[in-house]
């Protein structure tokens, strides 16, 4: 047997970790160190991923590793081909083969792999440092002290918390242009004659790398959801900063007005698709705040456009981060609405009668993709309404987006989309009928169901399960001072009509469940 060859630090590399600036490659000694990265089925299986997701991943990495060989960087890097299942699997079997004094690694984006990381560190007697992810623009410790003796965490003061630290839309300690958000502005919709010509969406041609990677998987993971027609993600940095200049140059300037808006058959609009490379740390969230921000002082963009954007990443992005790591692993037991039904069949085919969700859930299988009103108010806000157990839909979210990362995609579906918190993230649930839907898209028009009718056989679901939900939830929201005025109307209504409803929801429950749609 051959003795484990010995080095001073096994720095682990994670595969969204993926930026040179990381300070995992801080004080290492390329003759005493050894880097290391691993393609496993497990990130793939648990739960079964997109085949995009995969193949995002999967090349992004192998791309990135080429980037380190070229530096001259030690890297021992296990493909899929190893058939290694897990992640502990594969870390255990490198060390079989190197004997590292110590593990170094970036926090994960992912509390169950930390865990994985320190209790193999443990099991072996091997130290383990966690180092800080400088990727974020929230120093360490910056969350938790900005919570204490406060009873609650609202995203909007975190956000200008950010601003005033770092002077990011700032003329001095003001905001810039007199206000901190510029949400008024940003509720745009197309109109009958929808968004007009756009731009052709900027996609990247799959290289050699990328199409090896896309037979590992066909090899190793050949049954999981979505669909391999498209793909033009970004899987490099040179990609990612391409992107980032279409989006500035084509985008931007209307981004903000109709950010929430929606229309058939036009999966991007005014959206960048940046979240996927930031994500994967491609792409720094300070380098892409910058460009928005010179967009505007240039005249090129409108205040409220690069605001809004510049707040998805700024407010949100840093928001869900610490929400994150301040209630895991909490967030895995949350279920204040004690939502219990199981997810539909249809979200997993994009198979429905209802065309907001056939439209969204189609787009999802298609390109793994949908920007944040499709996701919070098409395929969230159903789940809701459906009363989905929270993990069903976590599982589901964290499956089908390309660019799902637990840390910030668990706080937006349990907290934002499923008020499984109970109101940590956010004061009231997000809830609509259909005329929501209808307002902000093309989609109802092209449905046989109506936003307006909550009883009838032409009954739109949205309308019908939300008054449903209501009624469910009475006597929580009967004070809400947002909500409560709904419940008045709710009570207002005849007994007949609520009877109505519940008859109709019953309808929806055996139609649905039973896969009849």
């Amino acid at each position: 047997m051959i003795s484990p060859k010995p080095c001073r630090y096994l720095n682990i590399i994670l595969g969204d970790q993926l930026n040179l600036t990381s300070l995992i490659f801080a004080d290492t000694d390329p003759a005493q160190d050894q880097f290391w990265m691993a393609e496993v089925k497990q990130a793939s299986l648990q739960p079964p991923s997109h085949q995009q997701r995969s193949l995002l991943f999967i090349s992004a990495m192998r791309h990135f590793a080429q980037t380190l060989n070229q530096q001259k960087i030690p890297l021992m890097y296990l493909t899929l081909d190893d058939a290694f299942n897990s992640f502990c699997d594969a870390l255990t079997h490198t060390l079989t083969i190197y004997k590292p004094e110590k593990i170094r690694c970036v926090l994960p984006g992912d509390y169950a792999v930390l865990q994985s990381i320190k209790d193999l560190c443990a099991q072996h007697s091997i130290a383990l440092d966690i180092l800080p992810d400088n990727h974020f623009i929230a120093l360490p410790g910056e969350f938790t002290q900005w919570t204490r003796g406060k009873t609650q965490w609202r995203m909007e003061y975190w956000y200008r918390q950010l601003r005033k630290r770092t002077g990011i839309l700032m003329q001095g300690d003001k905001p810039l242009g007199g206000d901190w958000n510029y949400d008024k502005n940003n509720r745009g919709h197309f109109g009958k004659q929808g968004p007009g010509i756009l731009e052709p969406a900027l996609v990247f041609d799959m290289d050699d790398i990328t199409l090896a990677a896309q037979d590992a998987i066909a090899t190793h993971i050949p049954n999981n959801p979505g669909k391999m027609d498209f793909f033009g993600w970004p899987v490099t940095r040179t990609h990612a900063l391409q992107l980032l200049d279409f989006f500035i140059e084509h985008q931007l300037p209307l981004f903000g007005e109709f950010q929430d808006a929606m229309w058939t058959h036009q999966p991007w609009l005014y959206h960048s698709r940046l979240s996927a490379a930031l994500n994967l740390k491609l792409i720094a969230p300070l380098e892409v705040i910058e460009r928005a921000q010179a967009a505007y002082h240039q005249g090129h963009a409108p205040l409220n456009a690069v605001e809004g954007f510049i707040r998805q990443i700024l407010g949100w992005r840093e928001y869900v981060r610490g929400l994150y790591w301040s209630l895991m692993p909490n967030w895995l037991d949350m279920n204040a609405l004690d939502a219990q039904h199981s997810l539909p069949d249809f979200y997993w085919s994009g198979e429905v009668d209802m065309h907001c969700l056939h439209e969204s859930l189609q787009q999802v299988l298609h390109h793994g993709y949908g920007h944040h009103i499709q996701r919070l108010m098409v395929t969230g806000l159903f789940a809701q309404l459906w009363q989905t157990q929270p993990l069903a839909i976590h599982q589901w979210y964290l499956a089908m987006y390309v660019d799902a990362v637990e840390w910030v995609e668990l706080p937006n579906v349990l907290g934002m989309s499923q008020f499984a918190d109970g109101g940590i993230m956010a004061s009231k649930p997000y809830i609509a009928t259909g005329r929501y839907i209808d307002k902000m898209s093309n989609y109802c028009a092209q449905c046989r169901y109506k936003p307006d009718d909550a009883e009838s056989e032409n009954a739109c679901p949205f309308t019908t399960l939300y008054w449903h939900f209501l009624e469910r939830h009475a006597d929580r929201f009967a004070k809400h001072p947002r909500i409560g005025l709904q419940v008045k109307h709710l009570f207002a209504m005849s007994t007949e009509k609520r009877a109505a409803i519940a008859t109709r929801v019953s309808h929806l429950r055996q139609r649905y469940s039973a896969g009849h749609y």
